[in-house]
């Protein structure tokens, strides 16, 4: 295909986003998992059609995917799901009245506590029930439920978005100062959603007409057969005595919880180890000891050796620790000099400013990585502890193993893991090789209207329905380009973007749990129950988020 490649790469970048959008559209029109295995149209294009080398799959997400999803079937398989639902039953039936209020928030608080939104399926006809027996319109609190459980994932500790985002910001080549670690990102998050929420409530009290003012539905309740459908007998868990297995099992999830949210918090509890790590290291040598070392994180190396050799991105050229150097130039990130190291008559002379310093009888070397301890990542505790949690559910309560994979959870979840696997490879395949080219026609824009960042992460979390895709796919982009590490952090909920067209399984959910009918798809598609609530929520979160940013001094 070598008139692909002859394109001009304006031209390709066109053709391959096509590509990529006429992937994600047909694979969101098919539902399930055909998202996911479209990916792979995609990259036969990208890599046998234009020659692009794959990119890397996101690995780490699509673990913790599968580590979270496991244990929250294995929670479900034992009952302990039942346990958390029961107790939101009893909130939600003691105040009917305020149902489109508080079942967002229970709806949120159950995803933030589990990491996954589709803990929403068995709250929905509980929801639904409510509603109807208390002649409040289903739509109210039903669309804004199925919204809020997906806005708690950026706010909940054990989801792979919050670490993943953690991941980014933490190793961020222009650091955020203060942040260390993923309870920054929380305490940025949990509020900015909580308000959020609220504002859905709020929303949603008063939005469409009340049941007895719906003419539409007061005339097919005059069919009897449909009256009873619409307010039959609900399945509750109110007077179902659950055994003290499955509330073994909610201790054991919520302890390991807690347990990850610790390690997060005091990260001097999680083990460490050394690892070589890649480094431009300029060392000053006295007979084999270092006396004198430099570490040039951000800048540049000018480095010319005995042989005449120069020296430039020693981390990339893999610098030779024997090979010493007659003269060393260090500039700063803005390519200024800063100092300079040369030997003169078997000694060296450092330079910085007006300031000079000699040692004797010393060389010159450099060295292309550096051994540090590293504590254990946020990612590996969370996928050891969920994995745990998942045994000592299964050994103490007797849970059978063979329903964990039966159940809607796991069965939601493993569909998610294949989006993320096909969509952000495919993604993270086409984006890599543009980074440049984008960094040039969008770096100055974004730096001016930093708000078009939040629409671009809204946009392109639609196309790969997952918030932790969206961020693998956009977020290594825009810190490419050089957006803001605080304005990523201020819009992380803007990572939240697929409610735009209905098609993500807790909305379709929510229309089929709700049988009179009133959350629904409207004739236009784009004017579904969900857009207004989606669009309040995170618009709401951002501004936030914004605000909490700015508090916490990171703006």
């Amino acid at each position: 295909m070598e008139f692909l490649m002859n394109l001009s790469e304006g031209t390709q970048f066109a053709i391959q986003l096509a590509i990529v959008l006429i992937c994600l559209f047909y694979g969101a029109k098919k539902g399930g998992i055909a998202l996911g295995l479209l990916g792979g149209i995609g990259l036969i294009v990208l890599v046998f059609g234009f020659g692009i080398e794959p990119g890397k799959p996101a690995i780490d997400v699509m673990l913790t995917i599968l580590a979270v999803v496991v244990t929250s079937a294995t929670l479900q398989a034992s009952g302990g799901l039942d346990v958390m639902l029961q107790i939101a039953e009893k909130l939600l039936r003691k105040n009917p009245k305020y149902v489109s209020i508080l079942a967002p928030f229970v709806t949120c608080t159950l995803t933030i506590l589990c990491g996954t939104g589709h803990v929403v399926y068995t709250m929905l006809p509980i929801i639904y029930d409510i509603a109807i027996k208390n002649d409040i319109r289903p739509e109210r609190p039903m669309a804004a439920s199925s919204i809020a459980s997906q806005m708690g994932i950026i706010a909940s500790p054990v989801s792979v978005a919050v670490v993943t985002l953690t991941a980014f910001l933490v190793n961020a080549q222009n650091h955020l100062a203060g942040f260390d670690g993923y309870l920054d990102l929380l305490k940025i998050t949990v509020p900015s959603t909580l308000c959020g929420v609220l504002a859905i409530g709020i929303f949603s009290w008063f939005r469409g007409k009340d049941l007895d003012k719906d003419q539409e539905f007061q005339e097919k309740l005059k069919d009897p057969e449909f009256k009873k459908y619409v307010y039959g007998d609900s399945a509750s868990l109110l007077d179902k005595k659950l055994p003290q297995s499955s509330w073994n099992a909610m201790w054991i999830f919520f302890g390991a919880i807690l347990v990850v949210a610790l390690l997060g918090y005091f990260k001097e509890l999680r083990p460490s180890f050394e690892k070589s790590t890649p480094a431009q290291v300029v060392e000053v040598l006295s007979g084999d000891k270092a006396v004198k070392s430099f570490n040039v994180k951000d800048g540049k190396i000018l480095a010319v050796a005995k042989d005449g050799k120069v020296a430039l991105d020693v981390k990339d050229n893999k610098a030779k620790a024997k090979t010493t150097y007659d003269s060393v130039e260090i500039y700063d990130n803005k390519g200024t000099l800063t100092q300079t190291v040369a030997l003169q008559d078997n000694n060296v002379v450092i330079t910085a400013g007006d300031k000079t310093e000699t040692i004797e009888n010393a060389t010159i070397v450099l060295k292309d990585s550096v051994k540090k301890k590293v504590n254990l990542g946020m990612v590996h505790v969370i996928q050891i502890f969920m994995l745990l949690a998942g045994a000592l559910i299964i050994i103490f309560t007797k849970t059978d193993a063979g329903k964990i994979s039966k159940n809607e959870i796991f069965r939601s979840g493993m569909i998610a893991l294949v989006a993320v696997f096909g969509i952000s490879w495919m993604a993270e395949t086409m984006f890599t090789v543009h980074t440049p080219m984008m960094k040039a026609a969008l770096g100055d824009v974004v730096k001016a209207h930093p708000w078009t960042y939040a629409v671009m992460l809204l946009l392109i979390s639609k196309f790969v329905n997952s918030q932790a895709a969206a961020l693998v796919a956009f977020v290594p982009l825009a810190l490419g380009i050089g957006v803001d590490p605080a304005i990523i952090l201020a819009f992380a909920a803007a990572c939240y973007g697929y409610y735009i067209l209905p098609t993500y399984p807790s909305d379709l959910a929510a229309i089929q749990f709700d049988r009179s009918g009133t959350t629904h798809i409207g004739k236009f598609v784009i004017n579904h129950s969900f857009i207004l609530p989606g669009l309040i929520g995170v618009i709401t979160s951002c501004i936030f988020g914004y605000i909490f940013t700015t508090l916490f001094g990171y703006l």
